[in-house]
């Protein structure tokens, strides 16, 4: 049989395809570390700006690598690679522990602290914010104490509705106690004073990447 073309009808127009989303999982972007003086304050500023305000799904950093006969302006050495690996953490916190990037990088220098982790530094930084009692600290808190995870806290606040929490149960939940007993209360232990175990912070320091 003969096949009729299609017919529209009066008045009709046909159905536009949409067009795809752009980027469907979501905008990323990536920040160059240490091929300027820009510090680490002012980078997590800016990553703030675009998961805030623009909706970024990820920033991701990557050091500088130096190359061989580039522009006068380039520094001639690359950054710290462990400094990129703060910022990565320091990101993580931002996105998924609550923390604002101005509260991250202490109020000198501009730059996280390369001997410690972002989360433990801040905690260093803030004594008189612990310790924090692991049986009745909100979960905003408890994300807060150094050694504890976004799992292992949500582990916690399952088992504290069963039981008053001890030392040896942080052990059975798998929870790193050696990072955590030192910022805590649980039913038949309390920490050391923090002055014991915070030394002053060094001053954050970076050698000249123009030298």
């Amino acid at each position: 049989p003969r096949v009729q073309p299609v017919r529209m009808l009066p008045g009709a127009r046909p159905r536009a395809a949409k067009p795809p989303p752009f980027v469907p999982a979501g905008q990323s972007t990536q920040m160059i570390v240490g091929a300027d003086g820009t510090d680490d304050r002012t980078i997590l500023a800016s990553s703030a700006t675009l998961y805030g305000s623009y909706g970024l799904r990820r920033v991701y950093y990557s050091a500088f690598s130096p190359i061989p006969d580039a522009a006068s302006a380039l520094p001639l050495r690359a950054p710290p690679l462990v400094r990129e690996h703060r910022l990565y953490q320091a990101d993580w916190l931002m996105r998924f522990y609550g923390y604002g990037h101005a509260e991250i990088v202490p109020g000198e220098g501009g730059l996280l602290r390369l001997d410690v982790d972002p989360k433990l530094a801040w905690a260093l930084a803030h004594p008189e914010r612990f310790p924090v009692d692991l049986n009745r600290a909100p979960r905003e808190l408890l994300l807060r104490v150094p050694g504890l995870g976004v799992g292992s806290v949500d582990k916690l606040l399952q088992a504290r509705r069963v039981r008053r929490l001890r030392p040896e149960d942080l052990r059975a939940l798998r929870v790193p106690a050696g990072k955590v007993l030192p910022f805590v209360l649980l039913d038949g232990y309390r920490p050391p004073k923090m002055e014991a175990i915070a030394a002053p912070p060094p001053p954050a320091q970076q050698a000249s990447l123009f030298a």
